[in-house]
Protein backbone atom coordinates (compact mmCIF):
# COMPACT_ATOMS: atom_id res chain seq x y z
CA UNK A 1 0.00 0.00 0.00
CA UNK A 2 2.86 2.37 0.81
CA UNK A 3 4.54 1.68 -2.52
CA UNK A 4 1.24 2.26 -4.30
CA UNK A 5 0.68 5.61 -2.55
CA UNK A 6 4.22 6.77 -3.34
CA UNK A 7 3.81 5.72 -6.97
CA UNK A 8 0.50 7.62 -7.26
CA UNK A 9 2.04 10.82 -5.93
CA UNK A 10 4.95 10.39 -8.35
CA UNK A 11 2.42 10.16 -11.19
CA UNK A 12 0.80 13.25 -9.65
CA UNK A 13 4.09 15.06 -10.17
CA UNK A 14 4.02 14.12 -13.86
CA UNK A 15 0.46 15.41 -14.07
CA UNK A 16 1.56 18.61 -12.32
CA UNK A 17 4.11 19.23 -15.07
CA UNK A 18 1.44 18.66 -17.71
CA UNK A 19 -0.85 21.07 -15.87
CA UNK A 20 1.88 23.71 -15.73
CA UNK A 21 2.41 23.23 -19.46
CA UNK A 22 -1.27 23.65 -20.27
CA UNK A 23 -1.67 26.51 -17.81
CA UNK A 24 1.10 28.44 -19.55
CA UNK A 25 -0.27 28.16 -23.06
CA UNK A 26 -4.02 28.16 -22.26
CA UNK A 27 -4.23 30.18 -19.08
CA UNK A 28 -1.36 32.48 -20.01
CA UNK A 29 -1.77 33.11 -23.74
CA UNK A 30 -5.27 31.80 -24.40
CA UNK A 31 -4.23 29.17 -26.98
CA UNK A 32 -6.36 26.03 -26.67
CA UNK A 33 -3.98 23.09 -26.96
CA UNK A 34 -5.80 19.77 -27.30
CA UNK A 35 -2.60 18.10 -28.45
CA UNK A 36 -1.04 17.83 -25.01
CA UNK A 37 -0.97 14.04 -25.20
CA UNK A 38 1.05 14.33 -28.42
CA UNK A 39 3.84 16.34 -26.81
CA UNK A 40 3.68 13.99 -23.82
CA UNK A 41 4.30 11.08 -26.21
CA UNK A 42 7.09 12.89 -28.09
CA UNK A 43 9.05 13.37 -24.87
CA UNK A 44 8.42 9.82 -23.67
CA UNK A 45 9.64 8.24 -26.89
CA UNK A 46 12.56 10.64 -27.33
CA UNK A 47 14.04 9.81 -23.92
CA UNK A 48 13.13 6.11 -24.11
CA UNK A 49 14.82 5.61 -27.49
CA UNK A 50 17.86 7.68 -26.54
CA UNK A 51 18.49 5.77 -23.31
CA UNK A 52 17.32 2.27 -24.33
CA UNK A 53 18.50 2.09 -27.93
CA UNK A 54 21.20 4.76 -27.89
CA UNK A 55 22.66 3.86 -24.49
CA UNK A 56 22.77 7.51 -23.40
CA UNK A 57 22.54 8.56 -19.74
CA UNK A 58 19.08 9.41 -18.43
CA UNK A 59 19.88 13.13 -17.92
CA UNK A 60 20.83 13.33 -21.60
CA UNK A 61 17.58 11.60 -22.49
CA UNK A 62 15.61 14.14 -20.45
CA UNK A 63 17.45 16.98 -22.17
CA UNK A 64 16.72 15.47 -25.58
CA UNK A 65 13.05 15.20 -24.62
CA UNK A 66 13.00 18.89 -23.73
CA UNK A 67 14.61 19.80 -27.04
CA UNK A 68 12.35 17.52 -29.07
CA UNK A 69 9.27 18.97 -27.39
CA UNK A 70 10.36 22.54 -28.03
CA UNK A 71 11.18 21.87 -31.70
CA UNK A 72 7.92 20.05 -32.37
CA UNK A 73 6.09 22.79 -30.47
CA UNK A 74 7.58 25.43 -32.74
CA UNK A 75 6.59 23.46 -35.83
CA UNK A 76 3.02 23.12 -34.61
CA UNK A 77 2.94 26.78 -33.57
CA UNK A 78 3.99 28.19 -36.92
CA UNK A 79 1.43 26.01 -38.68
CA UNK A 80 -1.41 27.17 -36.40
CA UNK A 81 -0.62 30.79 -35.51
CA UNK A 82 -3.35 32.10 -37.80
CA UNK A 83 -5.91 29.77 -36.25
CA UNK A 84 -7.91 30.64 -33.17
CA UNK A 85 -10.42 29.05 -30.84
CA UNK A 86 -12.09 25.91 -32.24
CA UNK A 87 -9.85 25.63 -35.31
CA UNK A 88 -6.65 25.70 -33.24
CA UNK A 89 -8.10 23.07 -30.89
CA UNK A 90 -8.97 20.78 -33.81
CA UNK A 91 -5.53 21.05 -35.40
CA UNK A 92 -3.68 20.34 -32.14
CA UNK A 93 -5.99 17.39 -31.44
CA UNK A 94 -5.18 16.06 -34.90
CA UNK A 95 -1.46 16.46 -34.19
CA UNK A 96 -1.76 14.29 -31.08
CA UNK A 97 -3.53 11.58 -33.06
CA UNK A 98 -0.85 11.72 -35.77
CA UNK A 99 1.86 11.17 -33.15
CA UNK A 100 -0.04 8.22 -31.68
CA UNK A 101 -0.63 6.64 -35.10
CA UNK A 102 3.01 7.07 -36.10
CA UNK A 103 4.08 5.44 -32.84
CA UNK A 104 1.65 2.56 -33.52
CA UNK A 105 2.66 1.90 -37.13
CA UNK A 106 6.36 2.76 -37.45
CA UNK A 107 7.57 -0.47 -35.90
CA UNK A 108 11.19 0.07 -37.00
CA UNK A 109 11.31 3.24 -34.90
CA UNK A 110 9.00 2.78 -31.92
CA UNK A 111 8.44 -1.00 -31.80
CA UNK A 112 4.81 -0.38 -32.74
CA UNK A 113 1.95 -1.29 -30.43
CA UNK A 114 4.26 -3.51 -28.38
CA UNK A 115 5.92 -0.37 -27.07
CA UNK A 116 9.36 0.03 -25.56
CA UNK A 117 10.00 -1.81 -22.31
CA UNK A 118 12.99 -1.94 -20.01
CA UNK A 119 13.60 1.80 -20.13
CA UNK A 120 16.66 2.57 -17.96
CA UNK A 121 16.22 3.97 -14.47
CA UNK A 122 17.68 7.37 -13.57
CA UNK A 123 19.19 5.82 -10.43
CA UNK A 124 19.59 2.27 -9.09
CA UNK A 125 17.53 0.98 -6.16
CA UNK A 126 17.22 -2.32 -4.31
CA UNK A 127 13.38 -2.41 -4.24
CA UNK A 128 10.32 -0.86 -5.93
CA UNK A 129 9.40 1.07 -2.77
CA UNK A 130 12.80 2.71 -2.52
CA UNK A 131 12.86 3.45 -6.24
CA UNK A 132 9.42 5.03 -6.16
CA UNK A 133 10.49 7.10 -3.16
CA UNK A 134 13.61 8.31 -4.93
CA UNK A 135 11.60 9.08 -8.04
CA UNK A 136 8.96 10.96 -6.04
CA UNK A 137 11.66 13.21 -4.60
CA UNK A 138 13.23 13.59 -8.04
CA UNK A 139 10.03 14.55 -9.84
CA UNK A 140 8.97 16.82 -6.96
CA UNK A 141 12.21 18.79 -7.31
CA UNK A 142 11.61 19.15 -11.05
CA UNK A 143 8.02 20.29 -10.46
CA UNK A 144 9.24 22.84 -7.91
CA UNK A 145 11.86 24.17 -10.33
CA UNK A 146 9.40 24.48 -13.22
CA UNK A 147 6.80 26.03 -10.93
CA UNK A 148 9.23 28.68 -9.68
CA UNK A 149 10.31 29.41 -13.24
CA UNK A 150 6.74 29.88 -14.47
CA UNK A 151 5.72 31.89 -11.41
CA UNK A 152 8.67 34.18 -12.01
CA UNK A 153 7.66 34.48 -15.65
CA UNK A 154 4.01 35.08 -14.70
CA UNK A 155 4.92 38.02 -12.46
CA UNK A 156 7.34 39.60 -14.92
CA UNK A 157 6.58 42.11 -17.69
CA UNK A 158 6.82 39.18 -20.09
CA UNK A 159 4.00 37.41 -18.27
CA UNK A 160 1.86 40.54 -18.31
CA UNK A 161 2.42 40.78 -22.07
CA UNK A 162 1.25 37.17 -22.46
CA UNK A 163 -1.92 37.92 -20.51
CA UNK A 164 -2.51 41.01 -22.64
CA UNK A 165 -2.33 38.79 -25.73
CA UNK A 166 -4.77 36.40 -24.09
CA UNK A 167 -7.27 39.16 -23.41
CA UNK A 168 -7.00 40.85 -26.83
CA UNK A 169 -4.11 40.17 -29.17
CA UNK A 170 -5.14 43.00 -31.49
CA UNK A 171 -4.80 45.56 -28.71
CA UNK A 172 -1.51 43.98 -27.63
CA UNK A 173 -0.18 44.27 -31.19
CA UNK A 174 -1.25 47.89 -31.38
CA UNK A 175 0.61 48.46 -28.11
CA UNK A 176 3.79 47.28 -29.81
CA UNK A 177 3.99 43.71 -28.50
CA UNK A 178 5.38 41.09 -30.93
CA UNK A 179 2.35 38.81 -30.67
CA UNK A 180 3.60 36.10 -33.03
CA UNK A 181 6.95 35.76 -31.28
CA UNK A 182 5.39 35.69 -27.81
CA UNK A 183 2.88 33.01 -28.81
CA UNK A 184 5.57 30.88 -30.46
CA UNK A 185 7.87 31.13 -27.44
CA UNK A 186 5.11 30.31 -24.96
CA UNK A 187 3.87 27.36 -27.02
CA UNK A 188 7.40 25.96 -27.46
CA UNK A 189 8.13 26.27 -23.73
CA UNK A 190 4.83 24.60 -22.85
CA UNK A 191 5.52 21.79 -25.32
CA UNK A 192 8.99 21.25 -23.83
CA UNK A 193 7.51 20.95 -20.32
CA UNK A 194 4.91 18.44 -21.54
CA UNK A 195 7.66 16.44 -23.28
CA UNK A 196 9.71 16.44 -20.07
CA UNK A 197 6.67 15.06 -18.24
CA UNK A 198 6.43 12.27 -20.83
CA UNK A 199 10.11 11.39 -20.43
CA UNK A 200 9.75 11.21 -16.65
CA UNK A 201 6.67 9.01 -16.98
CA UNK A 202 8.58 6.58 -19.17
CA UNK A 203 11.43 6.32 -16.67
CA UNK A 204 8.95 5.87 -13.83
CA UNK A 205 7.06 2.99 -15.43
CA UNK A 206 9.97 1.60 -17.54
CA UNK A 207 7.53 1.31 -20.46
CA UNK A 208 5.95 3.46 -23.16
CA UNK A 209 3.36 2.42 -25.77
CA UNK A 210 0.92 4.28 -28.05
CA UNK A 211 -2.11 3.27 -25.95
CA UNK A 212 -0.73 5.25 -23.01
CA UNK A 213 -1.19 8.53 -24.87
CA UNK A 214 -4.90 8.63 -25.53
CA UNK A 215 -6.78 11.98 -25.78
CA UNK A 216 -8.22 11.22 -22.33
CA UNK A 217 -4.93 12.43 -20.83
CA UNK A 218 -5.50 15.87 -22.35
CA UNK A 219 -9.05 15.93 -20.99
CA UNK A 220 -7.83 15.03 -17.52
CA UNK A 221 -5.26 17.83 -17.58
CA UNK A 222 -7.89 20.34 -18.70
CA UNK A 223 -9.96 19.20 -15.73
CA UNK A 224 -6.98 19.64 -13.43
CA UNK A 225 -6.22 23.17 -14.63
CA UNK A 226 -9.89 24.15 -14.51
CA UNK A 227 -10.25 22.77 -11.00
CA UNK A 228 -7.04 24.34 -9.75
CA UNK A 229 -7.45 27.74 -11.31
CA UNK A 230 -6.72 28.82 -14.87
CA UNK A 231 -3.95 31.34 -15.35
CA UNK A 232 -2.08 30.64 -12.11
CA UNK A 233 0.79 28.14 -11.85
CA UNK A 234 -0.09 27.23 -8.26
CA UNK A 235 -3.61 26.41 -9.41
CA UNK A 236 -2.32 24.01 -12.04
CA UNK A 237 -0.17 22.13 -9.53
CA UNK A 238 -2.95 21.98 -6.91
CA UNK A 239 -5.45 20.81 -9.51
CA UNK A 240 -3.13 18.06 -10.76
CA UNK A 241 -2.58 16.53 -7.33
CA UNK A 242 -6.28 16.91 -6.47
CA UNK A 243 -7.19 15.15 -9.72
CA UNK A 244 -4.87 12.19 -9.24
CA UNK A 245 -6.07 11.69 -5.65
CA UNK A 246 -9.70 11.92 -6.74
CA UNK A 247 -9.20 9.49 -9.65
CA UNK A 248 -7.60 6.90 -7.41
CA UNK A 249 -10.22 7.41 -4.69
CA UNK A 250 -13.02 6.73 -7.18
CA UNK A 251 -11.32 3.45 -8.05
CA UNK A 252 -12.08 2.21 -4.53
CA UNK A 253 -15.44 3.96 -4.14
CA UNK A 254 -16.78 2.23 -7.26
CA UNK A 255 -15.96 -1.15 -5.76
CA UNK A 256 -18.15 -0.38 -2.75
CA UNK A 257 -21.30 -0.01 -4.86
CA UNK A 258 -23.19 -3.31 -4.48
CA UNK A 259 -24.58 -5.28 -7.39
CA UNK A 260 -22.67 -3.70 -10.29
CA UNK A 261 -20.33 -5.26 -12.81
CA UNK A 262 -16.71 -4.12 -13.28
CA UNK A 263 -17.76 -2.37 -16.50
CA UNK A 264 -20.48 -0.48 -14.66
CA UNK A 265 -18.00 0.39 -11.91
CA UNK A 266 -15.63 1.88 -14.50
CA UNK A 267 -18.50 3.89 -16.01
CA UNK A 268 -19.53 5.12 -12.55
CA UNK A 269 -15.96 6.19 -11.93
CA UNK A 270 -15.86 8.28 -15.11
CA UNK A 271 -19.29 9.72 -14.35
CA UNK A 272 -18.10 10.79 -10.90
CA UNK A 273 -15.28 12.78 -12.52
CA UNK A 274 -17.78 14.68 -14.66
CA UNK A 275 -20.09 15.23 -11.68
CA UNK A 276 -17.21 16.58 -9.60
CA UNK A 277 -16.33 19.03 -12.36
CA UNK A 278 -19.94 20.22 -12.65
CA UNK A 279 -20.15 20.80 -8.91
CA UNK A 280 -16.82 22.61 -8.91
CA UNK A 281 -17.83 24.90 -11.75
CA UNK A 282 -21.15 25.56 -10.01
CA UNK A 283 -19.77 26.45 -6.59
CA UNK A 284 -16.16 27.42 -7.42
CA UNK A 285 -16.07 28.54 -11.07
CA UNK A 286 -12.67 30.22 -10.72
CA UNK A 287 -11.03 27.10 -9.30
CA UNK A 288 -9.34 26.26 -6.03
CA UNK A 289 -6.64 28.91 -6.46
CA UNK A 290 -8.03 31.51 -8.87
CA UNK A 291 -5.84 33.90 -10.82
CA UNK A 292 -5.06 37.15 -9.05
CA UNK A 293 -5.02 40.34 -11.06
CA UNK A 294 -1.83 42.30 -10.51
CA UNK A 295 -1.41 45.96 -11.37
CA UNK A 296 1.69 46.93 -13.30
CA UNK A 297 3.99 49.25 -11.35
CA UNK A 298 4.05 52.88 -12.37
CA UNK A 299 7.13 54.07 -14.21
Amino acid sequence: MLSYAIFIFAVGGVYALLSLSLNLVWGGVGMVNLGLAGFFAVGAYASAMATKFGGLPVPVGLALALGAGAIVGLIVTFSTLRLRDDYLAIVTLGFAEVVRLVASNEIWLTNGTDGISGIPRPFPSPSPVIYNTYFLVFVSLIVAAVFLLLRRLDRSPYGRALRAIREDQTVAAVAGKPVTRFKAEAFALAAAIAALAGALYGHLTFYVAPDLFQPLITIYIFLAVTAGGTGRPAGGVAGAYALIVFLEATRFFAEWIPGITPLQAAAAREASVGLALILLLRFRPTGILPETRSIAPRT
